[in-house]
């Protein structure tokens, strides 16, 4: 009899004379070498490295690729692991090396170097679906070099330089189109400008000329009022002194019975009749 202390992660398939008896562990298992006969599993995750593979991508162009695979034996199915594969390991690597293949003939080169991580994702997927029915759980896929053929990488290599050349190119007219468009729009501003200031000098031109106008015409209307002000107060005095002449004038004369309008006597108001001397003997 063997006592065999199996660890959290371990598991082995036990046959009985040959037949399949279940799956044991953790923990301490017997078993007897005659009658009983077993296989080991691990449960942790396993890192397999698949070699580099020559594959054809669907422009025919050979490259060269190396990938890593990551996974497990599935613990409730552990017993898959043991009767529904020999070797799973080997059945995986296999498995992993045609997927490769086809997966990279539905892609151009320029794809495959571009799109790694669609690679990645699509190996795994696949690998998964495939490995289930063996109890394994296929939990990652990365590739680890993506090495084109030397003239492929040479062509290559002169397409990324002219296309640098291109860039650079671009890059430039493009420099010189948006200094050109800065340099006209800074010259339509200054020209606008310009222009406005030009205008808003005029409308202040024409605002002072206008004012200027209105400060002429009420001067003029102020002086022409003042004349005409004047000239009626010269006017009444004028006559006032005429009537007095000639009452004067009257009265060196012979005649002794005047008439005199209306009018001679309203003249006459602002005058005091102290500083009026007449003849004597006169009737008036």
């Amino acid at each position: 009899m063997i006592l065999k202390f199996l660890k959290d992660y371990q598991r082995i398939a036990r046959f009985k004379w040959g037949n399949f008896e279940g799956m044991k562990g953790p923990g301490p298992t017997f078993t007897f070498p005659i009658i009983h006969s077993w296989v080991k599993l691990d449960l942790r995750t396993e890192v397999i490295d698949i070699p580099r593979q020559n594959n054809i991508t669907k422009d025919n162009a050979p490259i060269d690729i190396d990938f890593l695979i990551y996974l497990r034996v599935m613990a409730d199915e552990a017993s898959k692991a043991v009767l529904e594969v020999e070797n799973y390991r080997q059945a995986v690597i296999g498995l992993a090396i045609t997927t490769l293949r086809a997966v990279v003939g539905e892609m151009t080169v320029d794809e495959v170097l571009s799109q790694r991580e669609k690679i990645n994702t699509t190996l795994r997927t696949k690998l998964d679906d495939e490995t289930a029915r063996w109890g394994i759980k296929v939990t990652n896929v990365e590739i680890k070099t993506l090495e084109p053929a030397i003239d492929i990488q040479e062509a290559m290599n002169k397409q990324m330089s002219a296309e640098r050349i291109r860039r650079a190119v671009i890059i430039e007219a493009e420099g010189a189109r948006q200094s050109a468009i800065t340099v006209a729009e800074g010259e339509k501003q200054a020209a606008i400008l310009k222009a406005q200031g030009h205008r808003e000098s005029e409308i202040l031109t024409a605002e002072g000329d206008q004012q200027a106008a209105v400060l002429r015409a009420d001067g003029f209307r102020l002086a022409l009022e003042k004349i005409q002000s004047t000239a009626k107060d010269v006017s009444a005095n004028t006559m006032s002194l005429q009537y007095f002449e000639t009452l004067k004038s009257i009265g060196q004369g012979e005649s002794t019975k005047y008439i005199f309008p209306m009018e001679f006597t309203n003249l006459l108001k602002p005058v005091s009749y102290t500083h009026l001397t007449l003849p004597t003997n006169r009737e008036v």
